[in-house]
């Protein structure tokens, strides 16, 4: 098949949605397809990917607490129609697909078959019920519907409900799983704690600190290592300063490569998120590198992780819950290795190879149900 994958979001700019499609298009092509992928991209950006087709320039906006960079250019429709006409595309695979405008756009000018993915979980329907009118023309023209979770199910089918597919995001579980090299800066007796993920308030990092630093008191040999872009904000420097916390490490953005060598690095990963995440990808990676997880118990995460199995969850925005599952797992070894273990294992149901076969079906399935869409409105024409 020859397949384009959309994305609203700036390709330039890693993310949740961003990685998803750039893995999906390889693990497809690694099956002989053929792909291409439409996302618009900062003029200024140095990615350089040979089936990336740019559309659009990408801009912040705000979205659920996090920085969506997306294209809200309206004049680039007469662009993508032309483009898909060249292309002549056997299957649409539109990520967020009701998100403005690229995916709009390839939608409105799509003359085959739409599949449609739905990342997005915000702990209420109202961003969809809002535009539920609008966008009721563009929703009705996919052909198949694929949401990453239940949570992400539940929140769009309150405004759109439908025939949904639950299809995770994949995670490449060899590629993390391999044994590399820890960094050696780290391997000095110290034990690490290990924090993934971009500087936003939603990560919950200040929460992990304020566990940290009741800690670090009773343990003065444990480390706290921070991956991930951005700035890490007001709360953060004013935690680290009134508690005088040592031994934390902020990485910065990095590549997957050397995310990698962080997880065989750390001894215990924590991801302390307040909420509105469809899936816990991170949570993966953390599992497929064998390592016991402390979590914040929210939608998205609690269908990755198993209390007591993979790891500890914890209500989230509690910082004393934090500090306790912590403790419980540093003092204890063959409690951490158990999870680890455990962890590896569980993590088999997200491998690219167990999803692949249920999203070409989900193609399959589009294929024919445009067919018969486009019947029945010829069907239509003809008796009138």
């Amino acid at each position: 098949m020859k397949i384009a994958l959309v994305s609203p979001y700036d390709f330039g700019y890693h993310g949740g949605v961003v990685t998803h499609i750039s893995q999906l298009s390889e693990q497809l092509q690694r099956l002989g397809h053929v792909v291409k992928i439409l996302a618009p991209l900062d003029s200024s950006s140095d990615l350089r990917q040979e089936n990336l087709i740019p559309i659009g320039r990408p801009v912040p906006v705000p979205a659920g607490g996090s920085i969506a960079r997306i294209s809200l250019s309206i004049w680039r429709e007469r662009r993508v129609r032309a483009l898909l006409k060249e292309e002549n595309f056997d299957v649409l695979h539109v990520h967020e697909p009701l998100a403005p405008i690229l995916p709009l756009s390839v939608i409105n000018s799509s003359e085959t078959a739409n599949v449609g993915t739905f990342h997005a979980f915000h702990g209420s329907g109202y961003m969809y019920f809002f535009s539920k009118g609008l966008m009721k023309r563009w929703f009705e023209r996919l052909d198949s519907l694929i949401a990453v979770s239940e949570p992400a199910k539940d929140y769009v089918s309150k405004a759109f409900p439908g025939d949904y597919n639950i299809i995770p995001n994949g995670i490449d579980v060899e590629f993390f799983s391999k044994n590399v090299d820890p960094f050696d800066a780290f391997k000095d007796g110290k034990l690490n704690i290990l924090f993934v993920g971009r500087m936003e308030k939603r990560k919950g990092l200040k929460y992990l600190l304020q566990a940290y630093g009741r800690l670090k008191w009773e343990h003065p040999d444990i480390r706290l290592i921070v991956v991930g872009p951005g700035n890490p904000g007001k709360d953060v420097y004013r935690i680290m300063s009134e508690r005088n916390l040592r031994d934390v490490v902020f990485v910065g953005q990095v590549t997957d490569a050397q995310k990698r060598r962080y997880f065989q690095t750390a001894d215990i990963f924590c991801a302390p998120n307040t909420g509105k995440e469809s899936f816990g990808i991170v949570l993966c990676e953390a599992m497929a590198s064998g390592k016991a997880i402390v979590a914040s118990n929210i939608p998205g995460f609690d269908s990755v992780v198993t209390n007591e199995k993979e790891g500890l969850l914890v209500p989230p925005k509690d910082d004393e819950a934090i500090y306790l599952a912590l403790k419980q797992l540093v003092e204890s070894p063959s409690r951490r290795s158990a999870m680890g273990g455990r962890g590896l294992t569980s993590v088999k149901a997200y491998s690219w190879n167990k999803l692949m076969p249920k999203i070409v079906n989900c193609y399959k399935q589009a294929i024919s149900h445009h067919s018969l869409r486009l019947a029945k409105s010829e069907a239509v024409i003809h008796q009138r």
